[in-house]
This record gives C-alpha cells, structure tokens and sequence, in this order.
C-alpha cells in the first residue's frame, strides 16, 4: 500500500515547525549518525491510531528568491501536487492577514482536501477569534495549539478521517526497485533502457500527478517493478532547481522499494544532495546500488575510473557494501550488469543464515578477537540468531548489552560480512541481554 501524504502549508511564523515537530514527534532536525551527511527535517513518519502517512513541511523548501510571494506559491503549488490532505497552518493570535488570502486563493481551486488550523489558541480569549477564519472559506477547520499540545488529536482525526488504500497492482513476487536521484543526472533514460522494447513489459502505470511511475516488466523470467521518480510534472526551471522538490519524490520511492538504484552524473561529480538521498535511502534500510551515469562523455577512462572510485570511497565511506556501476544509459551500455546487481542486492536484501553456522562464524571471531574490558567487565556472546531480513537482522544474546563498544560492533558486522555475501545490503547487529 502506498502511504497518504499530508502536506503542511503557511506564510513564515505561524508555528509550522512545531506542528510538525508535534505530529512526528520529535523535537529536533533529523539527522542521520554519519559524519558528512545531514538530513534536513522536511519530511517526517507520522503515525497515528492504525494509519501511518508522511508529512512534508513546505516550509523547508527554498526556492533561491527573495520574492516571498513566488516562494510561498511554489510551495503551495508542491503542497497541492504531492498531497492526499494539505494543513493550512494560520497564525490565530495575529488573525487573517494579506498573505493568508494569497495562500488561500491558490488552495481553494486544488480539488484537494483542505484542512485550516488556525495555532496559538491557547486560551479562551483567542478562541473567541476561530470564527473570523471561516471567511478565509473553508469547512474543514480546527483550533490548535501546537505548543501546549491542544487541539491535536482532533486535526489527526480530520487529517485520517477520509483515508484510503489507493489502488494499485500488487505483486509479491515482483522484485520492488527505484530509481532516484537529482535532477537531470538521466534517470529517464535510464528507465528506457530498463524498459528496452526486446523485453516483455506486463503493464505501464502511470501515476497520477502527485505519484512516481511505476512499471512492471520481465526480465530472465523474473518479475520486476520500478519506480522512476525522474518525470517533473511541472514545468519550468523554478521546480528543476528546488532540490528538496526532488527529495520528496525520492523519499516515496524509497519507501516502495526493496532496491533503491541511486543515479549519479559524472560530468558533475558527487555532491552534497547526492548524499543526502544516499542517506534517506540507508535510514530506511533498504539495499543499494550506485550508478554513474553518462560515462560515455568521460575522456580518458583509465584515469577517471581511478579518481572516481576514490570519490566514492570518500564520500560514501557509509556504504562499503554498495556496488557501484559505471554505465551509459543513453546507450543503453552495461544495463545488463546493472540488472545483475540489482538481482544480487535483492536476493541478499532477503538472505537468511543458518543459525548454527552463523554462530560459528561469531565464535571464531571472538576467540580472535576477544572483547575490550571496561571496569573489570567482559562483554559475553552467548548465542547470535537471524531474526529479520529486508535487511538481514542479527540478534545477539549477551550478558551485558552496556558493554558493546562501537568499534567491537563494527569488528562483528565486518566479520559476518566476510563469511557471507551481503553485498548491496545493510544488515542490523541488535544486541539483547540474556534475560531480557
């Protein structure tokens, strides 16, 4: 099933930020533990009785102008394309102002519901002015205080209220796998080369407006599904330049997928939005697969090939295990290898060990490497078992859970990697004490 998606719109100042921190309950940027690589809060999971959707705060979209009138339309015109359910986040304490209509003139003919939450009530003399907001023409309104929690329970319900499984082919045998990355890095073309007319295509759907496409096709008797986040269904270099617009995109694409094939340009190099959707895709724990795109314009192979695995291994020092391909989709060079690779990741993504083997392997690492005291105590390692795949999850039975140092956890990770292919994977070391 594929997740709702509520979007929060609002000039500056009206208390977005906290809502949103309140509905997804946190109260910080989420930021990801890799040196290098910060996550900007503009998307968060929310959930909420039996629903879970995304929330996107708008707010966090730059659009590289000063105009704050063409700033606040673009991200209502986002809000409006990439939404099932969009909060209009009004000030109540400072009432209805110009820019609230500016906003409202542009919501009022998306065809999307709308939700008006008028924040800062936070006592009886300010609720005396909810009323004033029915002006502003919308039925669907809730008094909130984001900051003293009042009011939320009810905009949850209104925000839920109307939710629905949003049809779509399913196939639990089809291998799940996007392709995501910035703009113009050639993931169509890439697409197109995936989807070559030699091979049997099952069905082609095309989303609507606010969805990636997605297409089912064959290939070596194997069903696949792929999600191509790289058609802008708006036009006009305003939206090609918001890198965070693309970023949504990527975030539900990901969220679909077990493979995320993550595109890279190599006339432009890696930079840093590169590694922020490397790094969406690892908080999700999904498998990976690099791909360097048009290596047909590179002169001088030998030497770039060289100077790019070094960038890869610099900024991407997070993901050893990640395969990377060198390919030119225009000409449809080397996407046979890259089917292979995305076949591995998969089939690694859902790998399960055998548990008296695995625990060989982590006997014998110990007995190599025994691990470091602290205050006269020793961690123990009583039994290690698989107990999740998509990824691989292993789960260590230990007398103190306290006592596993980072670097021994690393040590363990890397052995298990050694004695087994997990290439194109994460894996997770859970560590649980023996009473627990």
């Amino acid at each position: 099933m594929k997740k709702q998606t509520v979007c929060l719109i609002g000039k500056p100042n009206t208390g977005k930020s906290t809502l949103f921190n309140r509905l997804i309950k946190e109260k910080k940027s989420i930021i990801l533990d890799t040196p290098g690589v910060t996550r900007d809060r503009i998307y968060g999971d929310v959930n909420y009785q039996n629903y879970n959707f995304l929330l996107i705060d708008t707010g966090g979209i730059e659009v590289g102008n000063d105009d704050f009138n063409e700033s606040i339309k673009v991200q209502a015109n986002i809000a409006i394309e990439e939404s099932d359910v969009i909060v209009f986040v009004v000030d109540g304490k400072e009432g209805i102002t110009k820019d609230d209509y500016l906003v409202r003139d542009i919501l009022l003919k998306s065809n999307k519901k709308v939700i008006l939450a008028v924040n800062k009530i936070d006592n009886e003399k300010r609720e005396i002015n909810i009323y004033d907001f029915y002006s502003l023409g919308f039925e669907n309104l809730v008094a909130i205080s984001a900051e003293h929690n009042k009011g939320i329970s009810n905009l949850l319900d209104k925000i839920v209220e109307e939710f629905y499984e949003r049809p779509t082919i399913e196939d639990k045998n089809a291998i799940n796998f996007c392709i995501i990355g910035r703009p113009n890095v050639g993931k169509s073309s890439l697409i197109n080369a995936l989807l070559d007319k030699e091979r049997a295509i099952v069905s082609d759907v095309a989303g609507t407006t606010r969805d990636a496409t997605e297409s089912f096709f064959m290939y070596k008797g194997m069903k696949f599904k792929v999600v191509d986040t790289a058609g802008m269904r708006k036009k006009g270099k305003i939206y090609e330049n918001i890198e965070k617009y693309s970023l949504i995109r990527s975030i539900k694409a990901i969220s679909e997928s077990d493979v995320c094939v993550i595109v890279i340009d190599a006339n432009s190099g890696i930079i840093e939005h590169d590694k922020h959707i490397v790094s969406y895709a690892l908080a999700e724990n999904k498998a990976i697969v690099l791909v360097i795109n048009k290596w047909d314009l590179i002169t001088d192979k030998e030497k770039n090939l060289k100077k790019w695995k070094e960038l890869i291994k610099n900024n991407f020092q997070f993901i050893p295990y990640a395969n990377t391909i060198f390919l030119s989709a225009l000409k449809k060079e080397k996407t046979t290898k890259l089917m292979s690779l995305i076949i591995d990741a998969y089939n690694n993504y859902n790998k399960t060990i055998k548990t008296s083997i695995l625990n060989d392997v982590i006997n014998d690492a110990v007995k190599l490497h025994k691990p470091p005291s602290y205050k006269n105590k020793r961690l123990k390692i009583y039994f290690v078992s698989q107990t999740a795949n998509k990824p691989p999850k292993f789960t260590f039975n230990v007398n103190n859970k306290n006592l596993v140092h980072f670097s021994y956890e690393r040590y363990l990770e890397n052995k298990i990697r050694e004695n087994f292919d997990l290439q194109g994977t994460p894996i997770i070391l859970q560590f649980k004490n023996k009473d627990e």
